[in-house]
């Protein structure tokens, strides 16, 4: 395959960036959450459906507060971390019934954060034969249902 239309990316090129802080920390303070595919809020972190996501579901954990390390993390931010992280564990177990799911922060971006100066924590549902081709030599992700479809089936299970 020599081209992939994905005309759904051109808003991404012509979003405005954000400035002095991160996607992450901007993302809470517009409070428009269904826009923004925020699922859920606690105290410290909240529940957003990654809008690049590595498979359909892929959810992220993020603080409020922007850290690098795990270590920066007040007690009350990390137990809000790890909470956060066990409810959305259970929501994709229930709303979508995958065989597993990914758990995972990278620190650091030789570690591959994308956004190194705020940690975050991946949740990325799997499913038995979920590879194929596309990923290993298209360098492509079959994605099989949109993401506002997908913030609406999830958010029916909070």
């Amino acid at each position: 395959m020599e081209r992939l239309h994905a005309y759904w990316r051109y808003d991404y090129i012509e979003a405005p960036k954000a400035k002095g802080g991160t996607i992450f920390e901007d993302l809470p303070k517009q409070n428009k959450d269904e826009e923004n595919f925020i699922l859920f809020r606690k105290q410290h972190c909240y529940l957003v459906l990654n809008t690049f996501p590595y498979n359909a579901g892929h959810l992220l954990v993020v603080p409020y507060r922007p850290v690098k390390t795990l270590g920066e993390l007040s007690q009350e931010e990390r137990e809000d971390l790890i909470n956060l992280v066990v409810q959305a564990e259970e929501l994709l177990q229930k709303a979508l019934k995958p065989d597993g799911i990914n758990v995972g922060i990278n620190i650091g971006s030789a570690a591959g954060a994308g956004i190194p100066s705020h940690l975050h924590v991946h949740l990325v549902p799997r499913w038995n034969g979920d590879t194929n081709f596309m990923p290993v030599i298209g360098e492509t992700r079959v994605l099989p249902l949109a993401l506002k479809d997908m913030w609406l089936r999830l958010k029916n299970f909070i």
